[in-house]
């Protein structure tokens, strides 16, 4: 795992120690950044189930102005926070190690992000559904009039969010990336 371009570009990321992430191949970060780029000078971020950070960072190395990461998984979030300073990242980084459905049930003040990763376990979408379209709820009161919730899945679940319109949308094997915005 490595971050792919911008500042801190070729630099090499600390792996997960458990099958509990589904890293991104470079092929596909790369596919998917060549879409985000104009969106990602100066923007604020959540990175969504995080693992051990790989999109967030690519993110910052991009120019974006902060990444908060979200992941309770304690072993995750303890690569996760290495990572960050190992690319000295630390200032513009925020971790949340509690669970985000609770995290964002009971928030209160909203950060405005340009850009929200989506990247659920796969099970999430079979096992807890309402759950996920819950949080998406959530995130509207979050994500800025032009934002995107860029939803990461197995290509055959579903996730109905009425709330969301798929603006774009990019199969990649079993994976399918979809890009949301608001109604």
């Amino acid at each position: 795992m490595r971050i792919i371009a911008g500042q801190f570009r070729g630099r090499k990321l600390l792996p997960p120690k458990s099958q509990i992430t589904r890293p991104i191949t470079d092929r596909v970060k790369q596919s998917l950044f060549d879409i985000l780029t104009p969106a990602l000078p100066d923007a604020n971020i959540y990175d969504l189930f995080a693992g051990t950070g790989s999109i967030g960072l690519e993110c910052l190395s991009r120019g974006s102005r902060h990444v908060t990461f979200f992941e309770s998984d304690r072993s995750a979030a303890s690569i996760l926070k290495k990572n960050i300073e190992n690319l000295n990242a630390t200032n513009l980084s925020t971790i949340i190690t509690q669970d985000l459905f609770k995290w964002f049930a009971s928030s209160r003040g909203h950060q405005h992000v340009h850009l929200v990763f989506l990247d659920p376990p796969y099970r999430f979408l079979r096992q807890r559904s309402d759950d996920l379209g819950r949080l998406c709820e959530h995130l509207l009161s979050h994500v800025t009039a032009t934002g995107t919730i860029i939803f990461r899945h197995d290509s055959s679940d579903t996730l109905a969010l009425p709330s969301l319109h798929p603006y774009d949308v990019r199969e990649y094997g079993s994976m399918t990336i979809e890009l949301l915005g608001k109604q």
